[in-house]
């Protein structure tokens, strides 16, 4: 079973992995132009960030499912359970960015909000290197606390597929980071969400004006910045349903206390579901999504 397990988690990291890489290289290629476009950054960084926590997640969950064991030392663990937190983290912050420039992009030219669109690319810089230092400095208490199972007792721990193990000394310096996640998760998603919305309301103007010039039987081509925020508005639905399906069932275990097979093993294709198929969703938009990158 646990080869099973292991062959099908290493064979959908693979698949994401050459999925972002893809994505990688075509938005690279793209920000090599005369003009590079902030979009193009945002996506660049998110399909790196999604390489990342593939590696940092998908890594240990395949060790251990495959049965192998010493391949990773504690300060393997540590590395590596670190990076995947700031990955995910860096995950939710991206996606966030990506839907707020997406909605100042299309707002109407009058607009307050479109003053604040970015000109350039490097004004989108530092506020990715402001997502670094943010969840690199929320994760930094994991290394002191993270294990690896072949350096603890048996009765420290539970037997499961896990092969990395937190054991926090001060659950009080643990809740306190943990609040510090939650806030950070909430306001990003309250951002998405405000972006999001306001999305769907110009999409919704956009789309009663279509009907309009369609009933004057006049020509109208669909501006390709508007077909590149639905793409924006499928990629952050995306990630909101592995997000919450993965809180439900977090919590849900939480409560129980008791933890099957079958929960385990869905929770953890949640936590890689958006990285798995978010450059497949970009990819199948992405004439859209270039198209409005050289219109702009």
């Amino acid at each position: 079973m646990n080869l099973v397990k292991g062959t099908t988690f290493t064979f959908l990291i693979g698949l994401g992995i050459a999925g972002n890489i893809i994505v990688l290289v075509n938005y690279i290629y793209l920000f090599r132009g005369i003009e590079k476009k902030p979009i193009h950054l945002i996506l660049i960084h998110l399909a790196f960030t999604n390489i990342l926590m593939l590696f940092t997640k998908g890594t240990p969950r395949t060790i251990a499912s495959s049965g192998l064991q010493n391949l990773l030392g504690d300060v393997g663990c540590k590395v590596v359970v670190y990076l995947e937190s700031v990955a995910c983290g860096l995950s939710i912050s991206t996606t966030s960015l990506l839907t707020v420039v997406q909605a100042i992009t299309i707002s109407p030219r009058a607009s307050r909000w479109r003053r604040l669109q970015p000109r350039s690319a490097w004004n989108i810089l530092p506020l990715l290197v402001f997502f670094w230092i943010l969840n690199a400095l929320i994760s930094m208490n994991l290394p002191f606390y993270i294990k690896n199972s072949n350096n603890m007792n048996t009765s420290e721990f539970s037997k499961s597929d896990n092969y990395c193990y937190f054991q926090p000394d001060n659950w009080i310096i643990r809740w306190i980071f943990i609040a510090l996640m939650v806030l950070r998760d909430a306001v990003l998603q309250g951002v998405m969400g405000w972006a999001s919305g306001y999305m769907v309301f110009l999409l919704h103007k956009h789309h009663q004006h279509v009907l309009y010039l369609q009933t004057s039987k006049l020509l109208y081509r669909t501006p390709p910045e508007m077909k590149a925020a639905q793409s924006v508005l499928l990629l952050m639905l995306c990630f909101l349903f592995f997000y919450c399906t993965d809180c439900f069932i977090s919590l849900r275990s939480f409560l129980s206390l008791l933890k099957n097979s079958i929960s385990v093993s869905a929770q953890e294709f949640l936590t890689l579901g958006y990285a798995i198929l978010s450059p497949f969703v970009l990819i199948h938009r992405d004439g859209h999504l270039a198209e409005c990158c050289h219109a702009q």
